[in-house]
């Protein structure tokens, strides 16, 4: 009898919000959806003003049709064309959208605009509430609030459901575009129709932020398509309550991955190896034996020692598979004697494989006594789901190395950390004289004393410190919670000295450099209700010129703010100045010349 490896279970955990291998709704028109009263459309541009409420200004207009001061200002406005779905209801148009289109398990990602009070949502498979509302603000999220599975309204014990808040709140501003990504798994049945596992969402996230991790839904949320439970069904977006606009809508169609690891052997040498090649020439082996399971708990000790498995891969259907190899130490993965990847504490790689039996072979070294040993291999195809091929006591789910640094600002003043920063997650555009400025409100940024600018703003929690000090550390931190970075660059040209800051009466600093002998002083603190964060950058003489943002795209709104690039955040000047937008290369900034008074603005996100 063939010794297999099998632990029959769906990993959790491994959704990567990657956008590859996906279908995307081309929203050119509205073929992919049943017929609807009229309240949906595809049109082209989308533009909603975050000060009008959209319950005040029931009809939208067509911007290109609407002269300025002819109508009111309207809560939503558009253009015609292609590529964004727009729901806007009224009294006699109020239905919900419902695809042509069925699914079981699937992976979904889209982006949503909300304008100022609206309200609605996202049914998986017509009976699985997300919420979708303008939540932007909202201290302590609801099951109610965006990112939320919605509750149910049945009384009966055995049929009520109070439904799911989110983990956090990084909701946008009205207006802006937010990105929603959903790893879901459908209810499953057994032959005679019974239901022997529910719904259950694994991985959600809201602009990057985790909101819901393995969550299960076990009955219908309320409004469902049918009250019901089914292997699949359609998506459903819900009409009848407020205006919502989608686009970049995405899914991949998910299944059970039917992958084996069989005959198993391993070998264990007693030495301290720097090289997989190493391990395998050495004389010995001091154990060996065969496994019903992938672990590296044969070796019988923590460190100073190398693993050697071989044995067969079997799996059910050609594919592109991607192999994942997490491990405290080195190691070397082979498939078919081709080397699929080798390196330190994980390892990942793809290969096309044949329906059938595989050869592999994973060498595994370790000679680091402050890293914990384990052992997991995870399988994954095109549209298979993630499964574990190791024992679970060898690398159980969520395991991690090092335990996170996380470091809060929840005290009565600000916490200030001066660390690095990849900006926009790039190693590659580091800086390097940056410090974080924490928030007990959750409003943060990271200013670049170096270049005299705001990096970037988020909401959230603070920072992970663990590159910085974990063992010897690289310099550098990662904000928490929901980060728009802003620009990489300096305000004004010339150059710029830093004198550092100083430190007001309730903690906050005041950022001062000279450029070109012109003392600035740079302040940021959040706004009265902890939405917004202001900055006001004065001199005892005039400002240079200088450049407020920049970006590939600034538009000015009709409310006399600025929507910057694909509207990710806003703008607003609070002192008076008429700025101008400037092209610079391929991008533009918006840029005050030669002010004789403080610059003072509001950055929305």
């Amino acid at each position: 009898m063939k010794k297999v490896l099998g632990l029959y279970l769906t990993m959790i955990g491994s959704f990567s919000g990657i956008s590859q291998d996906m279908t995307q709704l081309p929203l050119k028109d509205m073929s992919g959806f049943n017929n609807q009263a009229g309240n949906w459309q595809v049109v082209g541009e989308v533009m909603m003003d975050p000060t009008i409420d959209v319950h005040d200004h029931p009809e939208p207009t067509e911007k290109k049709k609407r002269k300025k001061n002819e109508a009111p200002p309207q809560a939503v406005s558009f253009t015609e064309g292609t590529g964004v779905l727009l729901n806007f209801p009224n009294e006699n148009q109020k239905s919900n959208l419902v695809s042509t289109w069925t699914h079981g398990d699937i992976e979904l990602e889209l982006e949503v605009m909300l304008p100022k009070g609206s309200n609605s949502g996202l049914y998986l498979q017509g009976r699985y509430e997300v919420q979708l509302y303008d939540s932007w603000g909202v201290k302590t999220p609801k099951f109610s609030d965006i990112g939320g599975i919605y509750r149910n309204w049945e009384s009966a014990p055995d049929k009520s459901y109070m439904g799911k808040a989110p983990l956090a709140n990084p909701a946008k501003a009205p207006g802006l575009w937010q990105r929603l990504e959903i790893s879901f798994r459908a209810p499953k049945f057994d032959d005679s129709g019974k239901k022997i596992a529910n719904a259950r969402i694994v991985k959600a996230y809201l602009n990057g932020v985790l909101i819901h991790d393995n969550i299960e839904i076990p009955l219908p949320t309320g409004g469902p398509v049918e009250n019901n439970e089914v292997e699949e069904g359609p998506i459903m977006i819900q009409g009848d309550h407020g205006a919502v606009a989608i686009r970049n809508f995405k899914y991949k169609m998910m299944h059970d991955l039917n992958a084996e690891l069989q005959d198993l052997a391993y070998e264990v040498y007693y030495q301290d190896f720097q090289t997989a090649d190493q391990v395998i020439n050495a004389a010995g082996p001091d154990l060996e034996g065969t496994s019903d399971q992938l672990t590296y708990e044969v070796v019988k000790r923590d460190n100073g020692f190398g693993l050697v498995y071989t044995g067969k891969l079997q799996v059910d259907e050609d594919a592109k598979y991607t192999f994942n190899l997490n491990f405290g130490g080195s190691a070397r993965l082979k498939i078919d004697d081709e080397e699929i990847a080798e390196g330190w504490r994980s390892i990942s790689g793809v290969k096309d494989l044949t329906k059938g039996e595989h050869d592999i072979e994973i060498i595994y070294y370790k000679t680091t006594s402050w890293i914990d040993a384990n052992l997991g291999l995870t399988i994954s195809s095109t549209n298979g789901l993630p499964k574990e091929l190791n024992a679970f006591s060898s690398f159980p789910p969520n395991t991690s190395a090092v335990s996170p640094i996380l470091i809060k600002a929840d005290g009565d003043q600000p916490r200030l950390l001066r660390a690095f920063l990849d900006y926009g997650g790039d190693r590659g555009q580091r800086l390097t004289h940056t410090i974080g400025v924490g928030e007990s409100s959750g409003l943060n940024y990271v200013y670049d004393l170096g270049s005299g600018n705001l990096a970037c703003v988020w909401k959230g929690d603070f920072v992970n410190a663990t590159p910085m000090w974990h063992d010897r550390g690289d310099g550098s931190f990662k904000p928490l919670g929901m980060i728009q970075y802003l620009y990489n660059g300096a305000p004004v040209e010339g150059k710029i000295i830093s004198n550092g800051y100083k430190l007001d009466e309730n903690g906050r600093p005041t950022f001062v450099y000279t450029r070109d002998g012109i003392e600035i002083r740079d302040k940021v603190y959040p706004d009265a209700n902890d939405l917004k964060l202001i900055r006001e950058v004065s001199s005892d003489t005039a400002i240079p010129t200088y450049k407020l943002i920049e970006s590939s795209r600034i538009q000015r709104m009709d409310n006399g703010m600025y929507l910057i690039g694909d509207k990710a955040y806003y703008v607003e000047l609070l002192s008076g100045q008429t700025p101008e937008i400037k092209n610079t290369g391929n991008k533009k900034a918006l840029v005050i010349s030669g002010s004789t008074t403080p610059i003072k603005y509001s950055i929305t996100w």
